[in-house]
């Protein structure tokens, strides 16, 4: 049974429409297929779906970033990857069954693949904690990633988390740390590292994960500090206001590659990436292995420059202000008593043999 979001009305009845259509013995009066009415029906739904799609506000695409349909990590994992093996374990504590972490083959190349998991029912979803990582988890991919690092391993991640997990016991065994920690190794890294945001990317649980070399971003996909609920909450005292907080957070892909955070935009299918999930995974592919060559004839020192280069570019030319109040080497201004001040400690030693030169000559003329 497909699943329809509050925007889709329209399209929910031309489908089942065109359900019954295709399956005429089961209404009462038919008994043959109208292949014509249904090729109809069928192009008033694409038109349907391409007028809904092209015009989506934020709120509703983040409603698509959560569809039930939407697929997951483990959709990905099982069909980009071959020869996969999972690895569990952080090492200090136990397993973390939100994120699906091991060694594949992308293109018959080795990979360390992560993937933040939201499960596909009720029971999956209790058991993956519907994507919410705790400390455990992230510990288990710092563990993976340094391996990675260790055998020149490229690291291909798959964001889809509203946000690390908020409960008592994981703050207890030091969440904050853990994604700290993570978000340091993955900038230490030398070998390229790839970040796909499938669905949701948020706060902290996501940013976790996705401090890479190339962040790539599904068309439908949202990447934010904040829920917008929770956003709407803290600004204007209403969670009703998810709207106004969409839009102001730019969470939607087209706003943050022009904010230059992310890196490219994947197109999905019209109406979503849950409609065909055969063409989604093929532009997915097809971007991880675009951005993995292009890291083949770069070394550990330059793959390193890059994301350091690509985290430190951010936000020095475009942010929510047409102005920055920053100079464009985020110095501080000096004025002139520090700057003769700073030329005097450059230049100590100079200093210091010149006025040992002059005293002797003093001396000797004294002595003269």
């Amino acid at each position: 049974m497909k699943n329809y979001l509050n925007f889709e009305t329209e399209v929910k009845n031309l489908e089942s429409e065109l359900n019954q259509l295709k399956d005429p013995y089961n209404q009462e009066g038919l008994s043959e297929v109208d292949t014509s009415k249904i090729s109809e029906i069928q192009k008033q739904i694409d038109e349907k779906l391409k007028d809904i799609y092209s015009n989506l506000d934020p709120w509703q695409t983040a409603l698509v970033a959560r569809h039930e349909d939407r697929p997951k990590a483990k959709f990905f994992i099982d069909n980009l990857f071959d020869e996969f093996i999972p690895l569990s374990g952080d090492r200090f504590y136990g397993e973390d069954k939100s994120v699906i972490s091991g060694f594949g083959k992308f293109n018959n190349k080795s990979v360390l693949v992560i993937g933040q998991e939201k499960g596909e029912n009720l029971e999956t979803r209790i058991d993956r904690n519907f994507g919410m990582m705790r400390p455990e988890g992230y510990r288990k991919t710092i563990r993976l990633m340094k391996l990675a690092d260790k055998f020149r391993i490229p690291i291909i991640s798959f964001i889809d988390t509203p946000g690390a997990y908020p409960g008592v016991g994981a703050e207890e065994r030091g969440q904050a740390e853990a994604i700290a920690k993570s978000i340091e190794c993955c900038m230490e890294l030398t070998v390229p590292t790839i970040s796909v945001i499938i669905g949701e990317g948020g706060s902290g649980g996501a940013v976790a994960l996705a401090s890479s070399n190339k962040v790539l971003m599904l068309q439908n996909a949202i990447y934010s500090v904040i829920s917008p609920e929770g956003c709407a909450t803290i600004l204007w005292r209403d969670p009703q206001k998810t709207l106004e907080a969409s839009k102001a957070m730019k969470m939607s892909s087209k706003d943050l590659l022009n904010l230059d955070i992310i890196d490219e935009i994947i197109l999905e299918p019209i109406g979503g990436a849950h409609r065909d999930k055969d063409l989604i995974l093929d532009n997915v592919r097809d971007s991880i292995e675009k951005n993995l060559n292009f890291f083949f004839t770069m070394d550990k020192d330059e793959i390193l420059n890059h994301r350091k280069n690509k985290f430190l570019s951010i936000g020095r030319n475009k942010g929510f202000t047409s102005q920055s109040g920053l100079s464009k080497n985020l110095s501080m201004k000096e004025n002139v008593f520090d700057k003769i001040k700073l030329k005097l400690k450059k230049n100590k030693k100079v200093i210091y043999l010149g006025i040992s030169i002059l005293v002797l000559i003093i001396m000797g003329l004294i002595l003269s």
